[in-house]
Parts: C-alpha cells; structure tokens; sequence
C-alpha cells in the first residue's frame, strides 16, 4: 500500500498466511466453540492470542459494542498499555480509526501510519506497525471488532483467517459462563435476593449516557457528587474479566428483545471487590435515537446463612420495582411488580397511570413531585379499589423516578386495617364528588361518555366503559374508552331487528356478569364479544331520566370480577346519574343541532361561482354554539358582470338577533337585484332595522367590485374596513368615510372609491374575528393583515386553505365570546378583447349601425349562432332611445359568463313593459327583449341610465372560449 492510502480500507484477499511461517503452524488449534470451561474473558483472550500469532503482530484487542451503542468498549488488549492506552477504552463509532470502520462496513478494515493522515488515527504506535481489524459476526450488526498490529506496513493478507478466530469468539461469547465469585460468595439454596438493597440503572447506547439513583451508586460504591453520567466512568469499574461478558449479555438482550441478566465484580478503592447482580429490559428511546436498557442492580457479595427456622419466621413481604421517566411512562418494570399490579398487562413503554389505574390518585403524583423536588425518597400507602394494599416508596432518578411496590395486604394489624378502609372511604367518596361534578358540566353526549372513561372507570378499577343513546329506536355509540371494532355491529341498529340476548346487552338490562362463560351463557348471540374485547366481566346498567331509558352503559374488566353488594350499590346509583346527565344532554344536542340548521338556513350554502371573482366563506359560532348569531355573508352577482361583495354583524345573539340578518341579507340581495345605487340600498336597510326597535342595531359593508374598469365602489356602516392584498404581497385597509351603524344612522351614507390591481385579494370580516383572545380590534387587524402577507401566504394556497388558516390562528379557542364571519374574495379584471364599446348618433341611422357592430364583433367572437338574437335586441333598445330619450348613446358588448348587451342614454326615466292589446301597434318592445333574453333590467348612470340584457353563451357551460387577464 502506497504512503497515499487511507487510514480505513479493505485488505486484499489472499490465499495463504503473511511471510514467515504458516498460520497453523504458529498456534496450538482453538478448543471447541462450545467448551464450557471457557467464559467470556477466557474467550476473547484466548482468541485475542491466536490472532495475535497468526499476524506475527506486536500486540491486539478486542472492541465489544452492544447493538445500536454509541461506542465500541476494549475488553481484552494485548501490548496496548502505556501512557496513549486510554485512548483506546472507548471508540467513537463514527470516527474514522480501523475498528470503528470495520464495525459500520461490517468487513476488515486496514490502516497503517505511513501519511500524516494515516498516522492521526495511529497514535502511540510503534512506527512501521499497521493496525488491521475484523468485525466480530452477529445477525446483522456486528457484535465487536478484533484488531491486531502488524509488524508489515504494506497491507496484509491475514484477513480470512482472523475473520475464522472472529467466528470463533462470537459462537463462544453465547455459551459462556458468568464470572467467578468472590471467596465467601456463594449463595445457599434458599437464598432470597429480594430482600436486599436494590437500586435502578439506565444505559442510553445511542447517547453513551448511563443514569443510576443514589441506591444503585451506594451499591456501586460510587460518590453520587462525582459521577459524569458517561459509560466510561462505569466501565472502570468492572472487573476486566467480567467486562466482556457483560457486554455481551447487553448485546444479547437488545438483539433478542429478551430480559437482561449478569453477574459481575466492581473494584472499590476501599473494601476491594463486590459482585452485584444487575436485570433490566431493553426499550427504545423516546426520540428514536436509538435502544436503551434499565433495570434494578443488587449487591449480592455476601448471603443471609442465617435462617430462621420456618414455623418462626415471619410470611415474606415480596416486592416490586418500576421506574418512570419525567412524563411517567414505565421504562422499566420487573416481574415481580407485574405480578403485583397486573400480571396479563405488558407495561414497557406505556404511561404510568393508563397500566395501572389503581396508582391514579392525587398522592401518588403528589409524592413523586416532592421525591424530585427534594432529592430523597417518599413513601405512602395506596389501597386499590380490590382490596389490596401497597406501599410505594418513591425515589428520584436523573431523568425520571423509581417505585418500590410492597403488597402489605396481610401484614397490617386491624387498628391499619380499620384506618385504611376509612382512607380508601374517603378516597372513594372525593372520586364520586369528582364524578358528580363532571358530570354536571358535561354538555353533549360524547362529554359524558369522557366523563365516564375519564372518572368511573378508575373509581370502579376497570378496563373500559362503553356509553349508548337510544333514539327513535335505533342505539347509537356515543363514546367507548377501548376499542371500537367489536361494537360497530350495533352502531345505528334498529334494537327491535336485533336478536334476543343482543337487545337486552344494548338496552342495559341491569345485570352483573363476573367472567366469559357467564356472558356466554347469557347472550349466546355475541359468544365472539369477549375475545374479541378482551374482557372477562362486565357491568351492564341502564340509564333511565324521568321513567324512560336514554341510552345504556358498559363497564368492562379485563380479569374475571366478583362483584360485591357495595359495588352493586354504586354502580346503581352512578347509573342514575348518568342518566340524567345524558338526559340533559341529548337536549343540548337537540338545541345545537337546530341552531346550527337555522344558521346554516340563513346563511348562503354555497357561493356562486363568477369569473370576476372568486369566493370563500368561514363562518364561527359564539360560545357552545348552541345559540344562533347575527353575523352574515353574501356574494351577489351584478348586471354587466359587477359583484356585491356583503358582510354584516346584528349586534346580539338569539333566535330574534338571526332572524333580523335573515331579514337583511334578503332585503339585501331583493335591494340588490333591482340596480339600486348603494347610498339608497343601505337607506332602505337602513329603515328596516329602524323599525324594529330601539334595541336593534347591525353593522354592514358592502363592495361593488366592476371588473371591467376594476373600480370599487363600497359603503360600511359601522363595520371595519376590509383588508387588501395586492399581488406584489403588501397589504392595506383603504380609506373608507366612517358611517354610524345601521338602525342608528341618518342617511345620507357616504361612500368611497378605490381601484384594484389584478389578483387582488379581498377579506371582508366581522369583529368576532379580530377582537378575539383578549385584543383590541385595531390589535386583531393588524394580526389579520399580517396573515395576508408572501411570508404567511403559500403560492399554492388555496382560498379555502386561506380560510382555514386564518381561522385557526386569529381563533385559537373555537369557544370564542362572539360569533366570527369571514369572506375572502380573489378579483379577475375582464381582459380588453371580452370588451367591445361604440358610440352612436343620435338619429335613426343609429339603429343600423348598432346592427352592423353586432355582426362583426359576435363574428369575431365566434358567436355566430347569438347574432341574430343580439341584433334584434341592439336595434330595439337603440330604436326607443332615439323615440324616446336623448343621446349620446352608447351601445357595449361584454363577453364574460354571459353574452351581455347595454345601451345606455342621458335619459334618467326608466323603462317598463307595457301589456299590449292585440291592436296596439306600440308597446311590445321589452315584452319581445324579454322573450329573448334570459334577463334584463335596467340602472342609474352617473349621467342617466343603462339598459342591459344577458344571453348563455353557447359554448360549453365552463365558458372555455372566455379569457379573462392571468391572476
């Protein structure tokens, strides 16, 4: 290998041994890989020395790394001692050194310090050597790496045969046998290890970190101020021949998902060697980083020899061990404490107080706040609601805390037993007080199903609760804390189509049901419900309010149940109480639900799709939303392809305040259609909610957006301005007259005029939505406009998308004081070319010329089929303005989402349809426009009135051939 060469590579094949003599001949054969009188430390020594042999090398080690660790750790070394030997304790995976590389490329790496590069990962290396390292095989990670010096800096062709001594350590390294105890060590027969001390570990391998509580660093012999956290300052500690073979036991148990068991020695400086034993589990980290083991650690160096004889000795207390992390979820727990507490319940992994219902209580948070605040240990009682009785001592962890589960249940005397059956009373009693109080603010049908899982469920020590309603006959699922797929066969089903025994379990007939074969036995037709619930009894109760029965209720346990009379008792009068509750909130539901009808039939259902502008509406009720608000929103379609844009607020909420803005959105909209100046509709809106009473009063703005001259023309009364988006992204409130609210007004209504770019976005809103979380509404508008700006706004948001957002940021709490209304409107000018305008003369020439324009512009539209329908009409309506009104006149064609057809004079008198005998000769003029026409009407000018009509376009109903300017 050339001086240019990395310091981590792969070694060429080759088919015999390095010069010199021949491998096999430099070493007696290795013994049999399953030789039991070999444990860990003999193994990888004896292995090591092959190795060392077989490479003619000047020294090696062994690097052994649990699964998915964060280093690999030296376990046995041969010539690495000296000053520059720490350096090689501890490899960081991801560094660039030959072990390191061999381990994440699962194959032999080579490096020798011929370079400067080279020589950086080679320090405190004889000059010349190379150091060459195998993987040490497991399924798929490698369990560790085996590295020699070479004597050679060219690059080896060792490879295969260390690859063959590495086989051989990993196929020893499970079958070998734990260390040797310490003389005086050796356990008697009836020797029980859950009377000693015990503390709790933690070995993080993504991180390196290890956490121990100050029982196991006692135990350990470790001063608590000193300790670093690191796996190093542990590593130390282990007798170097029990190190591998505690490695490999982690390694173990991370692979096989298995329990973790070891025995090994500790040196102190003071009181020479300990052999403890440590167990834990293995488990994932809760940031993904990578695997994790904790468990419990005991110093078992000496036995308890003396032994009581057995009539003498007292009953043996048996314990259990938990530990949590800081958001109580188990990370660890031993056998002994599943027994106790839930013997068919995995608990790795999950929250405290979900495994174990029976350690939900006030105190037991209460004591592992104060363990953590303090420093030291607390202790306490807890009596589950089965009669058990457990002491729980409580101790704080780095990252979390430790429970010590005793069952005291037969070593209290009566005077404790009184006393705690008082304690578990009067506990029980503060759980239905809290109950009853939940209940009572429940306010829909899936609150009280909450209520349920959340507060009887506990109380009553079960599994899960399932709440139905029964309406019109038919039951209905309101809640269920487990799960759902085993009860979706009754969701909606008629009881009485049901069978027999399904009938009396959905109607709640009362009955307590104590195991499976019970329940089987009493409704044959649902035998699969236990297995597929996992539930062995069950607490059926009927809810009945007022002599009818609302709905019914399932309480469910996962082990067979005997239930007792005070059980039966409570769970009868719960049941009253539930119903009532259900009772009062089927009504609430009923309220809401025509509250939101009589909303939603007031209020648009959809908006009209138009090619000037496109809409979004948001509309967010006050509160519970039980009530109906005021606040409305509309989009009105204009002559000549102009759009009203509406929103308003009636001051109040009620059935009176949402039936007065039905009463103006349609006087509105009826305003609207007949072309009324906008000055004159708010007059008369005006007027309406005038008569209604001192106690009415109501906000509006409205914008008439004209895409041909792109102009707005708006009016608010009362109302806050809009928001403007322009396409260059910066946004404004134009400047509007301030106009008092409508009912409390004296017109004139002043009005204002602002043009639009193309793409302009329009907000129009309420002040529900920016006076919302405790603002002002000059706070909240600057919020809104801030939402409106590139920096919030996607170039892929859509109009809904923007609706939604803007709801949920101005209205983080959907139970807002004020009912909210949004509408958010996009403006499209109508493209020059859908424009055609002419002047006429004032003469009867002009009727002619209106004709001649029509052919030639429909023509080049590609109307051809409309031409002689608009001709008709053009030299109609020219025809009476030069009869009956006075000139200019200008005749306009617009090609939007209809063909639209205006003439317009200086004439303010407005046209109306005449019912014509049959021998007039006069008078049929609009009668025959309106026959053609699928409308007209007629409006005010600034310099007299306009008459227009509308035709469908022929073309396809999307309107394809209608361009309109690139928003």
């Amino acid at each position: 290998m050339s001086g240019k060469s990395r310091c981590t590579q792969q070694p060429q094949a080759a088919e015999g041994a390095s010069s010199g003599a021949p491998a096999q001949a430099l070493h007696s054969p290795l013994p049999p890989a399953h030789s039991a009188d070999l444990n860990a430390y003999d193994t990888l020594r004896l292995g090591l020395n092959r190795a060392v042999a077989v490479a003619q090398a000047t020294g090696g080690m062994v690097h052994l790394g649990p699964l998915r660790s964060s280093g690999l750790y030296l376990a046995v070394g041969t010539n690495v001692d000296g000053p520059g030997s720490q350096r090689w304790e501890e490899i960081d995976r991801r560094s660039p050194e030959a072990p390191a590389y061999a381990a994440r490329i699962n194959a032999p790496a080579w490096t020798a310090p011929t370079s400067p590069e080279s020589a950086a990962c080679l320090p405190d290396v004889p000059s010349g050597a190379g150091l060459l390292s195998v993987p040490v095989p497991a399924s798929d990670e490698p369990l560790g790496v085996l590295s020699v010096f070479t004597r050679n800096p060219e690059a080896p062709a060792l490879h295969q045969q260390l690859t063959s001594v590495a086989s051989w350590i990993a196929d020893c390294l499970r079958d070998s046998p734990g260390p040797p105890r310490p003389e005086g060590a050796e356990r008697p027969a009836d020797y029980d290890t859950t009377e000693l001390p015990v503390g709790f570990w933690g070995w993080d391998f993504g991180t390196g970190k290890v956490i121990w509580d100050d029982a196991a660093l006692g135990i350990l012999g470790i001063d608590a101020k000193g300790f670093d956290g690191q796996i190093r300052t542990w590593r130390r500690l282990v007798h170097p021949q029990d190190l591998p073979q505690m490695l490999a036991r982690a390694d173990e148990a991370i692979r096989a998902h298995t329990p973790y068991q070891a025995e090994f020695r500790v040196r102190q400086p003071d009181t020479g060697m300990r052999l403890v034993e440590v167990r834990g589990q293995a488990s994932s980290a809760d940031d993904g980083s990578g695997p994790r083991l904790a468990g419990i650690v005991r110093d078992i160096t000496t036995g308890h020899l003396a032994k009581e004889p057995a009539e003498q000795a007292p009953s043996p207390v048996r314990g259990g061990f938990l530990a949590v992390d800081r958001s109580w979820r188990i990370i660890f727990a031993d056998p002994e404490a599943e027994r106790l507490l839930a013997p068919s319940r995995r608990f790795l992994g999950q929250v405290l107080w979900d495994a174990v219902p029976a350690l939900c209580s006030r105190g037991m948070e209460e004591a592992g706040r104060q363990a953590a605040a303090e420093g030291g240990p607390t202790e306490l009682d807890v009596r589950t609601y089965t009669g058990r009785r457990l002491h729980v001592r409580l101790a704080p962890l780095p990252d979390g805390l430790t429970l010590c589960i005793t069952d005291i249940s037969s070593t209290r005397h009566p005077q404790a037993d009184e006393a705690s059956a008082e304690g578990a009373a009067v506990e029980r009693t503060a759980r239905i007080v809290e109950l009853t109080r939940a209940l009572a603010g429940a306010v829909t049908g899936h609150d009280v199903a909450d209520v349920m899982a959340t507060h009887m469920v506990p109380l009553f020590d079960a599994k899960d609760v399932s709440v139905w309603t029964h309406e019109n006959g038919r039951a209905f699922l309101m809640g269920s804390a487990g799960p759902k797929e085993s009860l979706r066969r009754f969701e909606g089903a008629r009881i009485a189509e049901l069978p027999t025994s399904s009938q009396a379990f959905i109607e709640g007939t009362l009955d307590f049901i104590s195991s499976a074969e019970e329940f089987i036995g009493r409704f044959p037709a649902l035998a699969d419900l236990p297995a597929a619930s996992g539930a062995q009894a069950w607490a059926i109760l009927p809810l009945i309010a007022s002599g009818r029965t609302v709905g019914a209720s399932c309480l469910i346990y996962e082990h067979p149940h005997v239930f007792s009379h005070v059980e039966r008792t409570l769970f009868t009068a719960m049941s009253g109480m539930v119903a009532q509750a259900l009772e009062r909130a089927r009504l609430y539901d009923a309220e809401h639900r025509r509250a939101q009808e009589l909303q939603r039939g007031l209020l648009p259902r959809r908006l009209p799709a138009l090619n000037a502008v496109t809409a979004c509406a948001r509309y967010q009720p006050a509160g519970d939303g039980t009530c109906a608000g005021g606040d409305w929103y509309d989009v009105i379609p204009l002559s000549a392809e102009q759009v009203a844009l509406v929103i308003g607020d009636v001051m109040g909420h009620g059935v009176s305040e949402a039936v007065t803005m039905g009463r103006l959105r349609t006087a509105g909209r009826t305003l609207a259609d007949l072309e009324q100046p906008l000055d004159e509709l708010f007059f008369h809106l005006n007027e309406i909610v005038s008569g209604l009473g001192d106690g009415f009063y109501a906000t509006c703005l409205c914008i008439v957006y004209d895409p041909v001259s792109r102009m707005c023309q708006a009016i608010t009364a009362g109302h806050p301005p809009p928001v403007v988006l322009r396409p260059d992204g910066t946004s404004y409130f134009p400047d509007m007259p301030v106009n008092p609210p409508l009912g409390a007004a004296t017109p004139p209504f002043d009005t204002a005029e602002f043009s639009l770019p193309d793409g302009a976005i329009l907000a129009l809103y309420t002040d529900g939505l920016v006076e919302s979380g405790g603002l002002d509404i000059t706070e909240g508008m600057g919020r809104l406009a801030c939402q409106l700006r590139p920096a919030h706004v996607q170039a892929t948001e859509t109009l809904d998308d923007l609706c939604d957002r803007l709801i949920t940021t101005l209205l983080p709490d959907q139970r807002s004081r004020d009912d909210s209304a949004l509408l958010v409107a996009r403006t499209q000018a109508l493209a020059p070319e859908n424009i055609s305008c002419l002047q006429l003369q004032d003469d009867p020439t002009a009727a002619g010329q209106a004709r001649a324009h029509v052919r030639a512009q429909l023509a080049a539209w590609n109307l051809d089929e409309l031409i002689m329908t608009t001709e008709l009409v053009a030299s109609e309506l020219v025809g009476n303005v030069v009869r009956h009104a006075r000139g200019p006149i200008t005749l306009r064609l617009l090609r939007g989402r209809t063909l639209v057809c205006e003439v317009a004079d200086a004439s303010p008198a407005m046209p109306r349809i005449r019912r014509a005998a049959d021998t007039d000769e006069n008078g049929r003029g609009l009668q025959l426009i309106s026959a053609v026409t699928s409308r007209w009407g007629a409006r005010y000018s600034g310099s007299g009135k306009c008459i227009w009509t509308e035709q469908p376009l022929s073309a396809d109903p999307l309107g394809e051939r209608i361009s309109y300017e690139s928003v």
